[in-house]
């Protein structure tokens, strides 16, 4: 059995406010997560009612400050010191602040833009001459030798 998700795009600057009204409806808080992506971090606050997630997402630059919602979801304070500690990324007015303490890492924020190598995506193979076959599957303005 599968459950509904639904993912909303926020802006960071209205993040608090929507969390307060999932919490005035009877949300529960089920996890913060952060991606690294080429030139940003997408967060991602997923939240639970009745079996249904609705998951509020933003990306944010490097060194761009994130509002803490551990005013209102007490708890989302040990997400948002590790999203600190491993990303980098800067949350403000954390209930609990460790201050960059929570975790010890060889790397300051391990999972930053600056330390994580995304991989490239998959080069397209060539086909081999005369493959009919695999010359329909490559892109159009691919040149292929005709013999």
């Amino acid at each position: 059995m599968s459950e509904p998700q639904e993912i909303v795009p926020v802006e960071k600057s209205d993040l608090v406010g929507l969390v307060a009204e999932l919490f005035a409806e009877g949300y529960r808080l089920v996890q913060i997560g952060c991606s690294t992506l080429a030139d940003a971090y997408e967060l991602t606050y997923s939240f639970d009612r009745e079996y249904r997630f609705r998951n509020l997402r933003f990306s944010v630059a490097p060194g761009e400050e994130v509002p803490s919602i551990s005013v209102i979801y007490p708890g989302a304070f040990l997400y948002e010191n590790e999203i600190h500690d491993l990303f980098g990324v800067v949350i403000t007015h954390i209930a609990v602040d460790y201050r960059g303490t929570l975790y010890r890492t060889v790397l300051n924020a391990p999972f930053s833009i600056g330390n994580v190598k995304l991989p490239e995506p998959p080069k397209r193979k060539m086909p081999a001459p005369g493959d009919k076959a695999a010359t329909a599957t490559v892109p159009a303005d691919t040149p292929v030798k005709q013999e």
